[in-house]
């Protein structure tokens, strides 16, 4: 059976180490590591339970730099600040994800979530399959039919298994948002429609410019309080255009793709990364485990 090729939005899963671990978990000069040791975690079980032959691992740095902030100045002008502690962490966990072998990038104007939609595109392209390793349902809307969600831990989705848990398919999430609003992001919705009603109203149009332009038609749909939704869409189709523009994600960033096959690991520069962070013998055979795994199953495919 061919792997797909692993798309991971890596923030998720030090944010849940971040909040969840406490703050007992310090290097030898006292500075915090919980997130870190989380994610080395999440990575040592991800790389035994799928044994990744082709990976992206996509690292958030245009936090205040995004292009959409020169769309939209407020766009997740509602998110505080990452502490200093927090981003020293984030930091290392690339450090680490790259000396395991993985291909790790960053951008300073363009999101994790765009850098897995341009890899995603590249996949498909090449007739690969990809499996999104995220929590975020914003990445739904890169999956193409063979695809999969998986929320590592919790759930995974097959592609025609997205529609009912997300209640539109994976082509409209991006115009759903456009219309329910995003609070995480700060990006603005339509007043008085709110996910059920953008999901009808999705379903029976099958796309947000279907609706624009058969606006017409809302009022007479069965929905409550459809009249004044209908005057209320026809009112926001400047803003609505706007957030269709910061909820959608940009594929076509260049990438490095022949780094996507999982490489060697830089056992030198992982023991290093290790000792420095005051990881013990323990953490170091549990990478090691996780690792050869990736190898075992590489030396059976060739």
């Amino acid at each position: 059976m061919i792997q797909p090729t692993y798309l991971v939005d890596t923030s998720i899963f030090i944010f849940r180490a971040w909040f969840s671990l406490n703050d007992e978990f310090q290097d030898p000069d006292g500075q915090p590591t919980n997130a870190i040791y989380g994610f080395l975690g999440f990575l040592s079980r991800f790389m035994t339970e799928a044994a990744p032959q082709r990976a992206l691992l996509a690292f958030d740095e245009s936090l205040d730099s995004s292009f959409r902030n020169s769309i939209y100045p407020a766009y997740k002008a509602n998110r505080p600040a990452a502490p200093p502690e927090l981003k020293r962490q984030f930091a290392y966990c690339r450090q680490l994800a790259d000396a395991l072998g993985f291909y790790t990038c960053g951008h300073a104007q363009f999101e994790a979530d765009d850098l897995i939609a341009s890899a995603a595109r590249h996949e498909h392209e090449q007739l690969r399959s990809v499996s999104v390793v995220s929590a975020d349902k914003d990445l739904a809307q890169v999956l193409q039919p063979g695809d999969t969600f998986w929320d590592f831990g919790r759930k995974r989705l097959s592609y025609s298994e997205t529609t009912n848990h997300f209640g539109v398919r994976p082509d409209q999430i991006a115009d759903f948002l456009a219309l329910t609003g995003d609070s995480v992001d700060n990006i603005p919705g339509v007043k008085g429609v709110g996910p059920k009603s953008a999901t009808a109203l999705l379903q029976h149009f099958g796309s947000l410019q279907a609706l624009l332009d058969r606006s017409a038609e809302i009022e007479f749909l069965r929905l409550r309080g459809a009249k004044s939704m209908a005057t209320q869409i026809r009112a926001s189709r400047e803003q609505i255009g706007l957030s269709r523009r910061l909820t959608g994600l940009k594929d076509d960033i260049e990438l490095d793709t022949e780094r996507l096959a999982v490489r060697p690991d830089d056992r030198q520069t992982l023991d290093q990364l290790l000792r420095q962070l005051g990881f013990g013998r323990l953490m170091q055979q549990r990478l090691t485990q996780a690792r050869k795994k990736i190898d075992f199953v590489r030396g059976e495919a060739d």
